[in-house]
């Protein structure tokens, strides 16, 4: 089974935590990371952009001036899209960018993902909570782990006191384990859990 490093809140090694085998992965596949990535960045668009087209625009649907004798080119309204005001030529409407990737995949790439962190030394647990939020605290155990930053901190959903106490501090995420997506391991250069995350993860919860 695969060891990951316990920290106190010094950031000191004190221990491991053994990790269920099937938590991660050793193989890397990046067509499969990227595949996965790539719907998660397309569920994360709000598709909400949107214009008038000709159709849509409120405008006179009058002849703006005769067709011929004038001087000027032939214009038949004022919703032309060459005119200030008037519509957009295949304008983009709201539309959902999602796609489907198999559930089977989506999992494969979690485990890749972290495992790519935990067998290179990039992961640690936190081997106790924080009884009240404390940045102080949370600076304390980054400077004396020494950990890289891009730094994603998972937790469960009831330790909001870690949460905040990592929140301000630039360059780091703190996310409840249900939220974590593969993009956000693969962002990391460090990760740290929290006890209660690791057991929710080998528990099913991703």
């Amino acid at each position: 089974m695969p060891a990951i490093d316990k920290i106190d809140m010094s950031g000191t090694v004190v221990g491991e935590r053994q990790v269920s085998d099937g938590l991660i992965e050793e193989k890397v596949n990046t067509g499969l990371l990227h595949e996965v990535i790539r719907a998660e960045e397309a569920a994360a668009r709000s598709g909400t952009a949107a214009a008038k087209s000709r159709g849509m625009v409120r405008a006179s649907g009058a002849k703006p001036w005769r067709q011929k004798g004038v001087g000027r080119a032939r214009a038949g309204s004022a919703s032309m899209p060459q005119w200030t005001g008037g519509g957009v030529v295949f304008p983009p409407m709201p539309r959902d960018f999602s796609f489907k990737v198999n559930k089977r995949v989506q999992v494969k790439a979690y485990r890749q993902a972290l495992g790519n962190l935990v067998l290179n030394d990039k992961a640690s647990v936190l081997a106790q909570g924080f009884d009240e939020p404390s940045t102080k605290k949370a600076v304390a155990i980054l400077e004396g782990s020494g950990f890289e930053t891009p730094l994603l901190v998972v937790v469960t959903s009831g330790e909001e006191n870690v949460i905040k106490s990592f929140r301000n501090i630039p360059g780091v995420r703190a996310i409840p384990v249900s939220r974590v997506e593969v993009r956000d391991y693969v962002w990391a250069r460090n990760v740290v859990l929290t006890e209660a995350a690791v057991a929710a993860l080998e528990g099913g919860e991703a």
